[in-house]
């Protein structure tokens, strides 16, 4: 099997526009394979191209009222790139944009299977070393191996972020300098696509841009979104919630011992009495993937480490649906896997990623300059992380 690379860092700052236009740039053959992938989901619909600006404009136009310096950022990455500026809207809105020309043509298979993943989150109390780990799994089509980037930004009037996003993203996954992280996944409903909302790629960039945990999760809380998704908030100071999305309403879950996981089906009670799950016929793994990632890491709590979430995020139960699976045609045919291995352990700045797990244990990391603030809040929140490092070495 030959060499399965490394998902390459794009360093970008300045202004919005300039640090999109250097974005563009430097990751101009992985943003044109992204805008392929996507405008091939769409042509298999019989969707023409041409028609794109049609389907963008009303979302252009929200975004723009919502947070302008989005738009200014991805205008700079088409510049940059050498491709419309279209284009760019459809890889951070593509999950909203593909979905509307499936029901606009009226498609009876979904244009590429859902974002499968499996989010797990290790408060400090439950880990060996007394850190905050953040960590997933995202399943999706294959070819994104190729098409992915790990993206630093230094901001002007905010904290400084890494995610891991798909190449002419602003963001995916990732966490900031302030110890902010999200991860995100799939869900669906009956109350989807009723209404056009903020993509939610942009979403999460928007909570990655705060300082203050109340400030991300109202980011959250309070967006109108177009589809159901799930997402994981976490400080670094020792604080996380799941927040299960409706497209108008949020249901919060809470660490069970320190521990969230979550894969693809809604698991709020309340939630689960106001509206209709939708995702299970394409995701029916999800039912034992989370139940597994808990049964691994319950008996660890109190001395989780950074390889036993690596572990549990690696398990192989039920392939070729499994946690982490290997590149097979999906239940909607497409080639679907297990793209990557995310983790993060904010206190210290790192991101690890491995591509194609299923395939390859080769890991890369990344580092984040952290804020000294949001270090000394963290050591003053979780007193214990000192005795439980040197009782870890």
């Amino acid at each position: 099997m030959s060499a399965i690379a490394n998902f390459p860092l794009i360093e970008v700052s300045g202004p919005p526009q300039a640090r999109g236009r250097a974005y563009g740039e430097a990751a101009r053959q992985r943003i044109q394979a992204s805008i392929d992938l996507y405008a091939g989901q769409m042509t298999k619909l019989d969707f023409a191209l041409s028609d794109l600006p049609r389907l963008t404009t009303g979302l252009i136009a929200k975004i723009e009222a919502w947070a302008p310096h989005h738009i200014e950022e991805m205008r700079g990455i088409a510049e940059g790139a050498g491709v419309d500026f279209q284009q760019i809207v459809l890889v951070n809105a593509r999950t909203e944009i593909v979905q509307m020309v499936r029901r606009e043509f009226q498609a009876k298979s979904a244009a590429g299977e859902p974002d499968g993943c499996t989010g797990v989150v290790i408060l400090p109390e439950a880990t060996a070393e007394g850190d905050l780990i953040h960590a997933q799994t995202w399943d999706w089509l294959s070819e994104c191996a190729n098409t992915s980037v790990v993206l630093k930004v230094r901001q002007e009037d905010g904290p400084d972020i890494l995610t891991f996003t798909e190449a002419g993203g602003l963001a995916r996954n990732g966490f900031n300098s302030a110890g902010l992280a999200i991860t995100a996944n799939y869900l669906e409903s009956d109350r989807d696509y009723r209404q056009v909302g903020i993509p939610l790629a942009l979403i999460r960039r928007k909570v990655l841009e705060q300082s203050y945990l109340a400030n991300a999760i109202r980011v959250v809380a309070t967006t109108p979104k177009s589809t159901s998704n799930n997402m994981i908030i976490s400080s670094v100071d020792g604080f996380a919630v799941d927040l299960e999305c409706a497209p108008d309403e949020v249901f919060p879950l809470y660490p069970d011992n320190g521990i969230i996981v979550h894969t693809n089906h809604w698991q709020s009670q309340v939630a689960l009495a106001k509206l209709k799950e939708m995702g299970l016929a394409f995701m029916p793994d999800s039912l034992y993937r989370d139940y597994r990632v808990r049964q691994y890491l319950r008996p660890r709590i109190g001395h989780i480490g950074w390889a036993d979430v690596r572990d549990a995020l690696s398990d192989k139960f039920g392939e070729p649906y499994a946690v982490c699976r290997a590149p097979n045609p999906a239940i909607t045919g497409n080639l679907g896997a297990t793209v990557a291995l995310v983790m993060f352990r904010p206190a210290d700045g790192l991101m690890e990623v491995t591509p194609l797990p299923a395939l390859n244990t080769e890991v890369t990391q990344y580092r984040l300059d952290m804020d000294p603030d949001a270090m000394q809040r963290a050591a003053l929140a979780n007193p214990a992380r000192d005795s439980k490092q040197v009782a870890a070495q």
